[in-house]
């Protein structure tokens, strides 16, 4: 029988999409699509920049993908499970940095993990738009055994 010790937990999540995707969504369904995805705060933000959106888009995927959920409300996924993208908000700091803010499903899943702070880190380069999140749950999770099979160290 193996000890059990505290060990805080690193959660991650990354999307990279093909910047065009949101021009072409943007084009194919107006405004529609942009209030569905993104809050008044965020389309303010990007100021109708396609590579800013595109960055915003792929990280609200890499958060649910953090959160272990799908997100839901555009066509996949069943609607009652997984996260809606209005309840990933991704902003900026005074500084320029990006930040998180969750509400509904994807705040309860993140206090169900005990995270606190979702950092982000976005980029855009040549047609495509990436993003990057990382979150630490300190110390609140009891951890067996590690990928090999024996007590992490």
């Amino acid at each position: 029988m193996m000890a059990q010790r505290r060990q805080s937990v690193v959660y991650t999540g990354v999307d990279i999409i093909e910047i065009a995707r949101i021009q072409q969504a943007m084009a194919r369904w107006g405004e529609r699509f942009l209030r569905r995805v993104y809050s008044p705060a965020e389309l303010d933000l990007c100021g109708g920049r396609v590579q800013s959106l595109a960055a915003r888009w792929a990280a609200k995927e890499a958060v649910a993908k953090l959160l272990g959920e799908g997100l839901r409300g555009m066509g996949a996924g069943s609607p009652e499970k997984g996260v809606a993208f209005g309840e990933i908000e991704v902003l900026a700091d005074p500084r320029g940095r990006p930040t998180v803010s969750l509400t509904g499903a994807a705040l309860a899943r993140a206090r169900a993990l005990g995270l606190r702070t979702i950092s982000l880190s976005l980029s855009h380069d040549r047609g495509m738009a990436i993003a990057f999140a990382v979150a630490l749950a300190p110390g609140e999770h009891q951890v067996e055994e590690g990928i090999d099979g024996h007590p992490p160290t």
